[in-house]
């Protein structure tokens, strides 16, 4: 028997006992899920963690980096209410160039009974109480009040002549998304304007610019995150992304193989979302449509689903995602919802799909936006976002189990004459080691016909270069039960002949 040591000198002559540690046989850890929060702070924000990626800990440490009422704190709130305890980074960004939003809520005429006006900003509720008599002056100046004193929300308020303008909280188009309904649950659940008074909204609007990705990806360098929300969903932003995600260069590349997924989200109708989906073809980018009554803002509703996409992955990185609830998130009124057709249509253009059922708003299917190869044919090859993540945890495996074991191993022909605990591996050995880890996968319900793997399974000694080993490696991934079809053949009676 020839042992191999590593760090024992083959000479040592002084007495008596040595010992090395090796772990290499030991590893059965997994990597670390990180997740990923890229978000805008208030302009007012000067925390020197802006535009630096930060780990944060609690939304008191968001709210202090972004500011109160901010997109940060908004999508680390939301985001902890579906996933507890997963390990969120943030990359806080300020918009140095742009518009910001603002709206109106105009009061007319005078209160002529007491109440209280219920005005949601961005799903958010806001009450103010009406005294009989009050004119329109009196209920807006009560209504400014209790927007300015909930610092949470992402707008300011000053009241004049009756109306109230609100104003957001940071520079950007995104501002223009932020809701503004007066009695949203309606009067069968008590929210009525008082009598005499009359409440006209006026969307917000103006709001230009988002904050600049080529930073935002300097920022995070090479650090590796499986779940990155960037919530924003215009051009220039998912270009950028797409670039920092691709095969070739970028971090799914083999020189890099950091992986992950991108995930955001984005309001609109059928037809806004369809034109969306149709110009974007990338299998590491995910985004969520969902309908324009929807109350709470697209960051929220980012945050909330990619973080309900960490939980299941986390858990189990090969199971479909659909049905996960979204916290946090209101559904659009009855009626005004997307309906089966109008779903399929979006999932044929790339647009991944939220429903509302059980009382709570949730994932549909999570598809990517990859529709097309490079022919321009259709194709469904990387249509889940599950994919994705399964491809990862499987080469991430993979890997662990080879640096582990033969991280400084010698390389020799099969049928090469060895001493047993020689550090030696040759192609067949390494075949053995996929074979048996590829059963272990097939046991943890990752893949599926270990027989046509081990079949197809090359492994071969590059011809050119002595010291590579080239491995083909055709996995047979497991997939998640997507439609279950059933046709009810009933009789009304079988007949004598069929017992």
């Amino acid at each position: 028997m020839s042992v191999g040591f590593q760090q024992i000198p083959a000479d040592i002559r002084v007495p008596l006992f040595y010992a090395e540690m090796d772990n290499s046989m030991a590893n059965s850890a997994s990597s670390a899920l990180r997740r990923l929060i890229v978000a805008q702070v208030n302009d007012t924000a000067t925390a020197d963690e802006i535009g630096k990626l930060t780990l944060v800990s609690s939304l008191a440490q968001a709210k202090t980096i972004g500011g109160q009422g901010s997109m940060l704190a908004a999508m680390y709130d939301t985001w902890r209410q579906n996933d507890p305890v997963g390990e969120i980074w943030c990359l806080p960004l300020k918009n140095a160039t742009g518009s910001v939003a603002s709206g109106k809520v105009t009061f007319t005429g005078t209160a002529t009974e007491a109440g209280l006006v219920n005005l949601y900003v961005g799903g958010v509720r806001i009450q103010a109480s009406i005294a009989s008599g009050n004119a329109a002056a009196a209920a807006a100046s009560a209504l400014a009040t209790k927007i300015n004193a909930a610092a949470d929300l992402p707008v300011t308020a000053a009241a004049a002549a009756g109306v109230v303008t609100l104003t957001a909280k940071w520079a950007g188009d995104s501002g223009n998304d932020i809701a503004l309904v007066v009695n949203r649950l309606g009067k069968s659940n008590g929210e009525v304007t008082p009598a005499g008074l009359t409440v006209a909204i006026s969307a917000m609007s103006g709001g230009a610019g988002v904050p600049d990705s080529v930073a935002a990806l300097a920022a995070l360098g090479d650090a590796p995150f499986e779940f990155i929300c960037v919530p924003w969903a215009d051009a220039t932003t998912l270009d950028a992304w797409k670039l920092a995600m691709n095969d070739v260069s970028g971090r799914w590349s083999w020189a890099k193989q950091l992986y992950g997924h991108v995930y955001g989200a984005l309001r609109g109708t059928l037809g806004s979302l369809v034109a969306a989906g149709q110009v974007r073809n990338d299998q590491h980018g995910t985004i969520f449509g969902f309908e324009a009554g929807v109350p709470q803002p697209f960051w929220r509703v980012a945050a909330a689903a990619t973080a309900r996409q960490a939980v299941f992955i986390s858990a189990d990185a090969s199971r479909p995602t659909q049905t996960g609830a979204l916290m946090g998130i209101d559904p659009a009124p009855e009626g005004s919802r997307f309906t089966l057709t109008e779903f399929q249509s979006l999932l044929q253009y790339g647009i991944a799909t939220l429903y509302f059922e059980g009382g709570y708003m949730r994932i549909q299917r999570a598809i990517t936006t990859y529709q097309k190869n490079a022919y321009g044919q259709a194709d469904d090859s990387y249509l889940d976002s599950e994919t994705m993540h399964q491809s990862a945890y499987i080469v991430r495996r993979l890997k662990s189990i080879i640096t582990s074991k033969y991280g400084r191993h010698k390389l020799a022909n099969d049928g090469t004459l060895f001493g047993d605990g020689q550090p030696i591996v040759t192609p067949n050995v390494v075949r053995g080691e996929l074979i048996s880890e590829y059963g272990n996968l097939e046991r943890d319900g990752h893949v599926e016909n270990s027989a046509l793997f081990a079949k197809y399974l090359i492994v071969e000694r590059d011809s050119k270069n002595p010291s590579r080993i080239n491995v083909l490696y055709p996995p047979d991934y497991v997939n998640g039960l997507r439609v279950f079809a059933l046709l009810n053949q009933f009789r009304q009676q079988y007949t004598a002949d069929a017992a």
